[in-house]
């Protein structure tokens, strides 16, 4: 055998671009041998019983099939060089459009870790969980405060599952009112979770187009709202990065005809500490915490979406709902007639809320110099790339910049080359492909995490790859190059992916 198999045999990456020998990690089921054990545990201080007599035959197994057998260093080793394959935001920048993926202070993190809130059961009295709720009541008072709204739950764990409570709170009013109606308008530039939020809730869609400006079209609308329609969700900013600056306009529509205005509140990184929904009409939102409040984003773990209400909607709000009685005491209430009922365990993810009073409460006023701060680095980008890239709406951006790939669309070349290619420049990609009102979306947002320097370096990366399309087009078409997977056949994989890992 050549050094050159036996090296790639044995999971060594090799050749001219090889700076550092790179082990193409296996799966931890395949480092398996049999007698192998990564500790031994003391003898047993209690009396031995047997687990069958204990728990049921039948709920036994002898052994857990092809249950890896490993030592302490290879799952050591094994999972440290996974963690070296992940890009994360404490390597460099995020330029996700829509996503928000902003940098987590890490005085959120210690403070959620603190032993007398780490170890708090949710099941504990409630005379002993004071602390407990006065920060579950401070986050949602906050919340308001900045929203302009007049009240909170923290109960959804997501943003999507906050779209799905307040659909199903404007449904109850409605019913409360006689007739729930059936449908619910959702613009072309809203999220995509929206649609399939208000189907859970009850109602049928309706698309309403945007305009040449990016804007819902609102002549479109006055025709659309019918003694038939719920509500309008509106994303604003929306997934343009453009502000419906009419607002209040588009929420008198609405109120004239007994609708109400929902608004996504996603992209709300966008006028945090400058503008507040609750001033211009909107009934009731829902906020990511992740995209906004700093909490962790991504990788499946728990998330929070709370939802906030004018006072129309405050009598439907999951239960329990935290209250302050007098002399500061708090307590739980259930007790809520018109209430929608539970719509998560608990009060929520609490860890997650935590780390969002964390950071309102470091930030202050500051939230505001943080939304100045994450619009201006999006222009920067902006300002810098046009000319690069087809500019699709040329209106003034907030929080992101929405590109299109109609210039690389001759060579050859569409969004997912480009953001492959970018890559081996040393950033993960940005959004492609979305907002889909866009054919071949390039969607940036850098938030306000980043320095001038690293938007400067993905300036360059980009005008770098847009140059490359010129000059060598097949560079960009089979990126990335630096990566230890190459490109990928995403459509094999698509049509017949292999879900099940046989050894």
């Amino acid at each position: 055998m050549n050094p050159k198999a036996e090296a790639e045999t044995s999971g060594i990456a090799t050749g001219a671009a090889a700076r550092h020998v790179s082990l193409n990690e296996r799966l931890i089921f395949e480092q398996s041998a049999p007698g192998k054990r990564g500790m031994d545990l003391p003898p047993l201080d209690v009396p031995a019983v047997d687990p069958a007599a204990v728990l049921g035959r039948e709920f036994m197994r002898e052994a857990v099939e092809g249950f890896p057998e490993v030592s302490e260093i290879e799952v050591l080793r094994h999972f440290t060089r996974l963690s070296t394959w992940n890009y994360a935001i404490d390597l460099g920048m995020y330029p996700l459009g829509s996503c928000t993926m902003k940098y987590n202070p890490r005085v959120n993190e210690h403070v959620a870790r603190l032993d007398g809130l780490v170890n708090e059961h949710p099941l504990q009295p409630g005379e002993l969980a004071q602390g407990c709720l006065r920060i579950l009541h401070d986050l949602e008072q906050s919340l308001v405060a900045i929203t302009g709204m007049d009240a909170a739950t923290l109960e959804p764990a997501a943003g999507a599952h906050g779209e799905m409570t307040g659909l199903l709170m404007i449904r109850a009013c409605l019913e409360s009112r006689g007739n729930p109606r059936k449908k619910v308008l959702i613009p072309d530039s809203a999220h995509g979770t929206n649609p399939a939020s208000a189907v859970m809730a009850g109602y049928e869609v309706q698309n309403i187009p945007s305009n040449t400006r990016g804007h819902v079209d609102k002549d479109r609308l006055r025709q659309a709202v019918t003694e038939d329609v719920a509500a309008l969700m509106l994303t604003n900013p929306n997934t343009l990065g453009i502000f419906e600056d009419h607002v209040a306009e588009i929420a008198g529509i609405l109120h004239e005809r007994g609708a109400l205005l929902y608004m996504d509140g996603a992209n709300m990184n966008a006028f945090a500490g400058i503008a507040r929904p609750g001033d211009f009409g909107v009934d009731v939102m829902h906020l990511n915490l992740h995209k906004t409040f700093s909490t962790p984003h991504g990788g499946g773990g728990p998330g929070s979406g709370p939802v906030l209400v004018k006072k129309i909607l405050e009598p439907f709000l999951p239960v329990p709902v935290v209250v302050r009685k007098e002399g500061g005491r708090f307590v739980l209430e259930h007790n809520r007639p018109q209430s929608i009922g539970r719509v998560r365990a608990y009060c929520g993810n609490f860890g997650v809320l935590l780390r969002a009073l964390a950071y309102i409460l470091a930030y202050g006023p500051g939230i505001r110099q943080a939304t100045e701060d994450a619009v201006l680095n999006a222009n920067y980008i902006r300002k810098h790339l046009e000319g690069h890239f087809d500019l699709p709406y040329d209106l003034p951006t907030l929080h992101e910049v929405v590109f299109s790939d109609a210039r690389q669309k001759p060579q050859g070349i569409n969004t997912m080359d480009i953001a492959k290619r970018l890559i081996d420049y040393g950033f993960h990609p940005y959004t492609t492909a979305f907002p889909l009102i866009v054919p071949g979306a390039l969607m940036i947002e850098p938030t306000e995490s980043e320095s001038k320097q690293e938007c400067d370096r993905f300036i360059q990366a980009m005008r770098a790859i847009a140059a490359e399309t010129e000059t060598n087009p097949e560079l960009v078409k089979t990126a990335p190059h630096s990566t230890r997977i190459g490109r990928l056949d995403e459509v094999t994989a698509a049509r017949k992916p292999i879900l099940r890992w046989k050894p």
